[in-house]
């Protein structure tokens, strides 16, 4: 890789129509991703409006009912049920979530590409309150599709109680040194999603949500001395060799997002079938790919609590470890006039 890819992307990113934008020339100041702290109290009725249980899994084409199980839980103090799924394999997935959810929740909406899927899931009923529902998705391409690991990313745009919100669930390409490759296709999906029915006047998303694996390393450090750390429980010292983190701090990618504490064992890769990481002839370094971002486009108008971020080790059937977030949602003023501004998914 060299200048010529970042002269290829710098080019293509100068595109005649934006009608969302990965930059933002007006200021050459940047937040990077911020780290939000855990508020385990929540009542999830009188201190929040809307509560929203997000979780990212690479299922390494494997799939049985216990798991999906576990990830639904059987303890449903959520609104909605939010689930993306990078390397899903064929068998019908929307079966296994719908039988796991039957006694209270119903599909909402979903998007699906090959191997890459979302699904929302709300209340009984609560189809009522949607008002607006899209779907779309964008193609990284190569062929990954054809051994079940699409790349790309696959969204739902929803109006659920009047709350506008963005759902991205993403899978990015894979290897530590493709850290330009990955901001790019981060670049391109921002500029890609919904913009063939874009509406310049239209109403930007309150919350806007991505979750996948993005596929960014711990990188700068030995996997030996990494596994020391996990072993230790001292991985939080790994956050500085985070590549998302570091790229967001740069400016290049999600400005503006929050992130919870990465309090959990980074996700990857585990030996299928165990928690132990890798031990192939490759031993790879343990890895946080695995994550889930949300960004408020006007604070004054809702307020969003992060109740719980965690790894879910308990599941062994892929090389990946679950993510699992809640997100409780307190909204303020909704009815101010609509923005008449472009929205961004990223900018920087």
């Amino acid at each position: 890789m060299g200048f010529g890819f970042l002269r290829l992307c710098r080019a293509k990113s100068n595109l005649k129509r934006k009608p969302m934008s990965f930059k933002n020339h007006h200021t050459a100041s940047h937040e990077g991703i911020k780290t939000v702290g855990v508020d385990n109290l929540c009542d999830f009725s009188s201190n929040s409006d809307l509560c929203v249980c997000i979780v990212t899994w690479n299922m390494n084409g494997q799939v049985s009912y216990e798991d999906i199980a576990e990830l639904v839980g059987s303890s449903r103090k959520f609104d909605l049920f939010i689930i993306g799924l990078q390397e899903a394999p064929r068998n019908n997935i929307l079966r296994l979530l719908q039988t796991a959810l039957v006694e209270t929740h119903i599909l909402l909406g979903k998007a699906i590409m090959q191997s890459l899927q979302l699904y929302v899931f709300g209340p009984k009923d609560s189809d009522l309150f949607i008002k607006q529902l899209q779907v779309d998705k964008h193609s990284i391409g190569g062929l990954g599709g054809l051994i079940g690991r699409k790349k790309g990313a696959v969204a739902i745009r929803i109006n659920y109680k009047d709350v506008q919100m963005v759902f991205i669930s993403c899978h990015l390409s894979a290897h530590a040194h493709k850290v330009v490759e990955r901001n790019y296709e981060c670049m391109r999906i921002s500029h890609s999603l919904f913009s063939k029915k874009w509406n310049p006047y239209a109403r930007p998303a309150h919350i806007t949500i991505w979750l996948g694996d993005l596929n960014y390393r711990i990188h700068g450090i030995d996997t030996q001395p990494a596994r020391n750390l996990v072993q230790k429980d001292l991985h939080e010292k790994l956050t500085s060799k985070d590549q998302l983190l570091q790229e967001a701090e740069r400016g290049h990618i999600f400005n503006g997002y929050c992130e919870g504490t990465l309090t959990f064992k980074p996700t990857y890769k585990y030996n299928i079938g165990s928690s132990n990481y890798d031990t192939s002839y490759k031993v790879r370094v343990p890895s946080w790919t695995d994550r889930v971002l949300f960004k408020i486009e006007d604070k004054q108008k809702i307020n969003a609590t992060l109740h719980s971020y965690q790894s879910m080790d308990d599941i062994l059937s892929s090389d990946h470890k679950p993510v699992k977030a809640h997100l409780c949602l307190k909204l303020n003023k909704l009815s101010s006039p609509m923005h008449q501004q472009e929205h961004r998914f990223l900018s920087r």
